[in-house]
């Protein structure tokens, strides 16, 4: 009579690695939900005042007022949101942190507003967008 062993060890450890690559996976996928999110929310037509574009003579844009996202004048903050995914081990669990940033420095003056001007938020128009997305990216099955 043959007994089959299973190596047990080599087993889990490789279940935990494809269940960590896809996480990972789901991470920047997650990223780049919110990035489309971001580029969802900052566009379309707002409704503030009508501006002069500048170094034009006749080309004008209509401003956010206060509490819209922000306008579109020239594309900068829309163009500019990069996805990053970051994993981080606490014990023997994984953390995935899906996340956006962006390195234009007016980008927290528009969401939190300054004393010349009121907030025009848009942080959290993202992440209600991205939320239904990234929860069915993260509850597809992990090992079929």
């Amino acid at each position: 009579m043959e007994i089959n062993l299973i190596d047990l060890d080599g087993t889990v450890k490789k279940v935990l690695t494809t269940v960590t690559t896809s996480a990972k996976s789901r991470g920047y996928r997650a990223a780049n939900e919110l990035r489309n999110a971001a580029l969802n929310v900052l566009r379309g037509q707002r409704s503030g005042r009508v501006y002069r574009k500048p170094h034009t003579k006749r080309a004008t844009y209509t401003a956010s007022a206060p509490g819209e996202p922000p306008a579109v004048r020239s594309g900068t903050l829309r163009r500019s949101w990069k996805p990053r995914a970051q994993s981080e081990k606490d014990g023997s669990d994984t953390i995935i942190l899906p996340a956006i940033w962006t390195d234009v420095k007016y980008a927290p003056i528009l969401e939190d507003g300054s004393s010349h001007i009121a907030p025009r938020p848009y942080k959290d128009a993202i992440v209600a967008l991205a939320e239904p997305k990234i929860k069915a990216i993260f509850s597809e099955p992990y090992i079929t």
